[in-house]
């Protein structure tokens, strides 16, 4: 069965349908656009939100700390706080060692045409190549959980080094879309015991979101994350084009396309190990917000994804691996977070808490939906 609405089917995970066919995923996105509106309505609680951070922000050298990765939304992010909302970011970025050029130049464009600082965090090049062999050898889904995971510390690292009160995220609901429950996991547990079964590292550069870190930085610093795009009439083709023009930015080639290991992880691994297409999300996105229409989507999916067989290449000498090596990886059985320790439970437990910290802006809906919430 297929949503009647938008190309999610019954192959993913956790999906139901009501009487008119339309999605469980669908309501949510109902649900999140009453909640989140945009147009002068959003706009105008952007300004309300930016009134508030500048107050949180006087006397120091920054307002609000932007991730930026050099790709279309973190970029258009720092334009938007900068020029349209009077603020003083500072943007943080965590270098995994495997940037594509592209994206490293973009950030450095639209930061100098700015005049925006950099913070960045970056990994020791073999610990993180160790990390990520361990996953791949873990037989998950979530790859690249470490660089989710390494990328919000770097916030965290930056907004406490500077008493800063607010970061932005760049997820947009209506262009990127609403993961489903099951397809992926990251929290500092899970990473930890992935790499002390499978890696010959230890954990030391990597920087890792140990819970009581996170939570002392949330609760006790009051360090909020807000996801400005949500309030704002995206339209991601359009970015790219006001990008470009502005900027001097350059288009990477997909949807997270600006690292390798994203690229490979979205475009060869998930779809291949596991029949993961990410597209789902981002066409059924576009669908529901009136940017793709649902026949465009259905054509487009059809299409086989891109990718550069020189990524694989670079894959396998970076990690060390021969050809029948990361084939036999590839052809392990399929496994999940649910076989790996991690602070899901805990999280399920803390719910009430996670539920106070949603309503007061510290953690996002999203993580309150996804991960306090048990799922048979």
């Amino acid at each position: 069965m297929i949503c009647s609405r938008c190309i999610y089917d019954d192959r993913i995970p956790y999906i139901t349908f009501d009487a008119d066919g339309v999605c469980n995923y669908c309501r949510l996105h109902d649900q999140l656009q009453r909640e989140y509106p945009t147009g002068d309505e959003g706009m105008a609680r952007l300004r309300e939100l930016a009134a508030e951070i500048k107050h949180a922000g006087r006397n120091r050298e920054y307002d609000v700390v932007i991730g930026v990765s050099g790709g279309c939304d973190s970029s258009f992010m720092v334009h938007l706080a900068k020029e349209k909302l009077g603020l003083r970011p500072l943007a943080a970025h965590f270098d995994n060692t495997w940037n594509s050029k592209t994206a490293v130049e973009n950030i450095h464009n639209v930061l100098r045409r700015l005049d925006v600082d950099l913070f960045t965090h970056v990994v020791d090049n073999r610990e993180y190549c160790d990390i990520f062999k361990s996953f791949l050898k873990a037989s998950v889904p979530d790859i690249d959980t470490p660089s989710d995971i390494g990328l919000a510390t770097t916030h965290y690292l930056a907004a406490a080094k500077y008493g800063i009160k607010y970061i932005f995220e760049g997820h947009s609901f209506r262009t990127e879309g609403i993961s489903p429950h099951g397809w992926f996991y990251m929290d500092a547990k899970y990473i930890e015991t992935v790499q002390k079964q499978f890696g010959s590292h230890k954990l030391e550069t990597f920087p890792n979101l140990w819970m009581m870190r996170w939570l002392r930085w949330t609760i006790f610093n009051r360090i909020k994350k807000i996801r400005p795009l949500y309030y704002v009439d995206y339209k991601k083709e359009d970015n790219k084009e006001f990008l470009t023009r502005e900027f001097g930015w350059k288009w990477y080639g997909g949807h997270h396309m600006e690292n390798r290991t994203a690229y490979f992880t979205n475009n060869y691994y998930l779809p291949r190990k596991f029949g993961i297409d990410l597209r789902h999300c981002e066409f059924s996105a576009l669908v529901r917000s009136g940017q793709l229409t649902r026949e465009q989507a259905l054509d487009e999916i059809q299409k086989p994804k891109p990718f550069d067989e020189g990524i694989l290449e670079e894959v396998k000498k970076r990690l060390g691996f021969s050809d029948e090596e990361f084939e036999r990886i590839m052809n392990l059985p399929p496994k999940s977070y649910r076989d790996y320790k991690t602070y899901k439970q805990r999280f399920e437990r803390m719910r009430w808490l996670f539920w106070m910290m949603y309503k007061l802006d510290l953690v996002p809906k999203s993580f309150y939906l996804k991960y306090t919430r048990r799922y048979e």
